[in-house]
């Protein structure tokens, strides 16, 4: 009887056990039976996190965009806001990668279809047209945060989220990156919000033909004809590797120079995470390594190339603050404050000549009494300044062209090349009568004293000074000068 006795509480006990279990998975909906945790978490409704922590890391983007006041590369004008302004306004520039098809238009597009927007209000003012495509950036790249915290929730816990959010947040390159209108932002965007949606089963090979069949329909429309670019690109940059043309580095130098720097003050973290996150995190290191190398193997090579994989390198940072005791305060002070010096030293200061000069180029448009005699002339290397996105006014303006060598010519030099040969010597060639001189030059600080006498005798003056950088280098001077003739 005892043992029966004994049999019957044991099965009742599994009864109950498993009655616990069944009891786990039913979840009453009335905040009467809310927990502590999910009552301080109700407030959703956005991306299915917390509204506030979302308003939060929206209001951190657009500020972050409004602190960005610099250049960092051609591409984020030229290759996008240039196109778009083209495309809906019937005046611009468009380089020589889209005359030879090695662009798309997909991303264009979506600044163009904002331009038209605002042209079809009557709101199309030059300062929208410049915030408006970066601050949809910075709404994207909210997003993208956002996703990237709830990944990490669903895989750890929110202790392991919530320092991987902050590495994110605090990182000087995604601060200096995530508001530009670089194609490698949106590649950014894309990864983490991919890298979400990854567990999906059957989703990423079905979103890949979907894309790539949307992006050869919105060239096919563009360009007149059936164009797959991402072959032309592939081709230029890799097999025939022309895009050495814009500079080269050593094959280490995403090793030694390009990911060291990117990562700033978070490589320590970084490589202290890649020894304490699991075995299943060895993928994303694994897509980092891959990435590096098969960059390396390029002769031309940017820090923004390896943007996309900065969100990677962010877990294991997290992961190494996650398991930090002793040191946490002092490393999370150290981090927090270098990467906030590095983000308003490049974000305000270095490099910001070229885009306040477009400002004194309005005034030349909006103010003149007689824009249509006034003329532009950019002396400076090739695509330094941005161009009619950024003035928005069908001024006559010229720049310095460096198309690479498409023909195959032995001793190709393009224009800019031929220019700073001898500066003062081309000038003379090129305007060799008054009526042919533009009413503004623009150029660096550098180029001044070697072309002093001809400024003289062409009857320029000075009329304006902007500060580019600490930092000047070859062609690039520390100032930007604006000469305007005399009449």
């Amino acid at each position: 009887m005892e043992g029966e006795r004994g049999g019957g509480t044991l099965a009742f006990r599994g009864l109950q056990n498993r009655s616990r279990e069944k009891m786990k998975l039913r979840k009453r909906k009335s905040v009467l039976y809310l927990s502590a945790q999910e009552k301080s978490t109700g407030c959703r409704g956005i991306l299915g996190e917390n509204i506030y922590l979302v308003l939060f890391i929206i209001a951190l983007r657009i500020f972050n965009c409004f602190l960005i006041q610099t250049s960092f590369v051609p591409d984020e004008y030229w290759q996008s806001l240039e196109v778009a302004h083209h495309m809906v306004f019937n005046y611009g520039y468009l380089t020589w990668e889209w005359t030879e098809r090695l662009r798309g238009y997909t991303y264009p597009l979506i600044f163009a279809s904002m331009y038209k927007i605002l042209h079809l209000l009557e709101k199309d003012s030059v300062q929208l047209l410049i915030w408006i495509p970066r601050l949809a950036q910075a709404l994207l790249s909210a997003i993208a945060d956002m996703r990237l915290y709830s990944l990490m929730k669903q895989l750890e816990n929110q202790e392991v989220a919530r320092w991987v959010f902050f590495c994110q947040l605090c990182s000087w390159f995604t601060w200096y990156c995530c508001t530009r209108t670089l194609t490698n932002t949106m590649e950014t965007v894309l990864t983490i919000i991919a890298l979400f949606y990854y567990p999906l089963e059957g989703s990423k090979s079905m979103n890949r033909f979907v894309t790539l069949s949307l992006s050869l329909i919105i060239d096919r429309i563009f360009f007149g004809q059936w164009t797959l670019v991402q072959f032309n690109f592939l081709k230029f940059n890799v097999l025939q590797n022309l895009g050495t043309f814009y500079g080269s580095h050593p094959w280490h130098w995403y090793f030694s120079q390009g990911f060291p720097i990117a990562l700033g003050t978070h490589l320590p973290f970084f490589i202290h995470g890649c020894f304490l996150a699991p075995k299943r995190y060895q993928v994303l290191l694994l897509t980092v390594l891959w990435t590096l190398l098969i960059y390396s193997m390029l002769g031309h090579k940017e820090f923004r190339f390896i943007y996309p994989v900065l969100p990677f390198c962010m877990v294991f940072c997290g992961y190494s603050l996650t398991h930090l005791k002793t040191w946490k305060k002092p490393a999370l002070s150290f981090l927090f404050l270098s990467n906030v010096l590095l983000a308003l030293y490049t974000g305000l200061v270095h490099q910001r000549g070229t885009l306040d000069v477009m400002s004194h180029i309005q005034k030349v448009c909006y103010n003149s009494p007689n824009k249509s005699a006034a003329s532009i002339f950019v002396m400076m290397p090739c695509h330094s300044t941005p161009y009619y996105s950024h003035v928005h006014c069908p001024l006559l303006m010229r720049f310095l062209e460096c198309p690479p060598n498409l023909t195959g010519k032995s001793q190709y030099l393009d224009e800019a090349d031929i220019f700073y040969l001898n500066p003062l010597n081309w000038l003379h060639k090129e305007f060799n009568n008054d009526a042919s001189l533009p009413t503004h030059l623009i150029i660096f600080s550098v180029l001044e004293e070697e072309i002093s006498a001809f400024l003289i005798s062409s009857n320029y003056e000075k009329t304006a000074v902007f500060f580019h950088t600490h930092l000047p280098e070859g062609r690039i001077g520390s100032h930007i000068y604006v000469y305007e003739r005399k009449l």
